[in-house]
């Protein structure tokens, strides 16, 4: 009997899809499993490129991960495996993910089910695995791995590139300075390694043990250089999405001068607050190391950045 490995995804640009396309063609390939794909769609489109007052307007249900609505999911299905592909949204799963977690579908199928989060994003994605398996946790889903690919480019490229992508639709690399946007091809192209894996695993009914198939695979590597942004952004997120969210629903035209007001204070703090607390970071990551490399571990788990299997799947080091 073949293996039923269901894979979720919500895609605008277009780079996530690739990214879980090219971890299940081996599945896929297989005789041994049988892959069911479902796009999340949410009832109101979201817009990419984006303009820029409607992205900044999600902050507050990203954060707080409110629910939109999106079209029901139905299927009479039992599945072995589900591969979650998901976006960062203000260090959150972006809104249709969201709402599929919290979705009764979602409640049904993944009860009880061995989970792999998939995540492509810029570079900080930790707060928001957080809520996602908080999440996973909820409808008693059982996360087994977590794989992560983020943008090409240092945080300084990536600040400008990404948002130029997300807000023109151009991805080209830009004066000859700042590499294209998004994640590098050979990342993308060599994300099958996680696909063999996990083929692999499911030949040998690892899946059911609940333990990960993806280890020492270099699945996630944390940038210890942005835990502590995460965190702080993260608290400032929560301050100011209450306050937006008491003035006026999404979309709704008085809350966004205090949305923009917002933005402002972001402004204010990356040229001021940012480049003092980087320093300070700096050297209380050079103090209390250990701490830090036991963060490292923590928010790596469970497939880790280890790199001993790597040989066993792909050429690439």
């Amino acid at each position: 009997m073949n293996k039923k490995v269901l894979v979720i995804s919500y895609s605008q640009s277009g780079q996530l899809n690739e990214l879980c396309h090219n971890i299940v063609i081996p599945l896929q390939e297989s005789n041994d499993v049988d892959v069911t794909i479902k796009q999340i769609t949410p009832l109101k489109p979201y817009p990419f490129p984006w303009d820029f007052i409607t992205f900044m307007d999600c902050f507050p249900e990203s954060v707080y991960l409110d629910p939109p609505l999106i079209e029901t999911l139905e299927d009479n299905e039992e599945y072995d495996l589900v591969i979650l592909c998901y976006q960062v949204w203000f260090l959150s799963p972006s809104l249709p993910i969201t709402a599929f977690l919290k979705s009764e579908y979602a409640q049904k199928k993944l009860k009880n089910k061995p989970v792999i989060t998939v995540i492509g994003c810029r570079n900080m994605w930790i707060m928001a695995q957080e809520k996602v398996k908080q999440l996973l946790l909820e409808i008693e889903a059982k996360l087994i791995d977590n794989i992560v690919l983020i943008d090409q480019g240092n945080s300084l490229a990536t600040f400008v590139t990404t948002p130029r992508w997300m807000l023109t639709g151009k991805r080209d690399s830009l004066w000859g300075i700042f590499p294209e946007a998004g994640i590098a091809q050979k990342e993308l192209d060599n994300a099958n390694r996680f696909g063999k894996a996990i083929l692999k695993g499911l030949q040998e009914n690892k899946e059911k043990e609940f333990k990960p198939l993806c280890q020492g695979l270099k699945a996630v590597n944390v940038d210890v250089t942005l835990i502590k942004s995460e965190q702080i952004a993260t608290k400032s997120f929560m301050i100011w999405g209450k306050l937006i969210r008491k003035i006026g629903k999404q979309g709704s035209k008085k809350r966004r001068p205090v949305v923009m007001l917002y933005v402002l204070f972001l402004l204010l703090i990356i040229l001021t607050i940012v480049p003092l607390n980087m320093l300070i970071q700096t050297i209380l990551r050079k103090i209390n190391k250990d701490k830090i490399m036991k963060q490292k571990e923590f928010y790596e788990l469970p497939s880790g950045s280890g790199i001993q299997r790597l040989k066993e799947y792909t050429s690439d080091e």
